[in-house]
């Protein structure tokens, strides 16, 4: 788990094409990295990879074709310059919100405004994610955590907003974003898990009666969780 708080950034040193798959290295000088060991999980652009082997300032992962599939990497550079963060620990501050580095797709960069000394950016994405980007809601970019100052809907001709500060440009890749950049794009879980406490009872109706049949969209709107 992760909370889309950048640590640091670095870039692809090496890319290596596995039968399918890629191994990749990427290298840093100012994450530290004196902690992490063999297995442990680096969020890279969003994308939790697992550190199969580690220098002084780089570490080097698999990437999967599923992963491929998914998100940017299958068009990766050498060079490419990424966002990283390391695993979420029991006692870290939760300053974002939790991210699972699990890419559900990309989205586009397709408008960027200036808004005083913030940044407008207006994204596209795959229709079947738009539900799961509400207003004031949270979406991880590139493993940045950042909330949706305007939803898709009709009026934004299904586009969504992200308003960047000075700080959240200088300490990210989001500096070099413009339109025609593809990002990688994970969506809240929490809307993922409601949508299914949502359909469980239609998911369930030939099984024994369990407490997820009693799950409803007056339950979760007394709740609070939607309204």
């Amino acid at each position: 788990m992760f909370t889309g708080i950048i640590e640091a950034t670095g870039h692809i040193t090496a890319l290596l094409n596995k039968g399918g798959d890629l191994a990749v290295t990427i290298y840093t000088d100012s994450l530290d990295l004196s902690d992490v060991k063999l297995g442990d999980s680096i969020a890279t652009n969003g994308v939790c990879l697992t550190v199969v082997a580690l220098q002084q300032n780089s570490f080097s992962a698999d990437v999967s074709k599923e992963t491929l599939a998914l998100t940017g990497f299958v068009n990766y550079k050498i060079g490419q310059k990424v966002n990283l963060e390391k695993a979420l620990t029991p006692n870290s501050r939760l300053g974002g919100h939790l991210v699972s580095g699990h890419i559900d797709g990309i989205a586009k960069i397709v408008a960027v405004e200036q808004n005083a000394r913030a940044i407008d950016y207006w994204l596209s994405a795959p229709t079947q994610l738009l539900k799961y980007i509400p207003y004031k809601g949270s979406v991880c970019i590139d493993g940045i955590s950042l909330t949706v100052n305007a939803a898709p809907d009709e009026e934004t001709d299904n586009r969504f907003k992200l308003t960047i500060v000075p700080h959240t440009a200088e300490q990210t890749t989001i500096a070099d974003f413009e339109v025609g950049t593809s990002v990688n794009l994970e969506v809240d879980q929490l809307a993922r898990y409601l949508e299914r406490l949502i359909l469980a009872p239609k998911l369930e109706q030939n099984t024994p009666q369990s407490v997820s049949d009693n799950v409803s969209l007056d339950l979760l709107a007394q709740a609070g969780f939607i309204k």
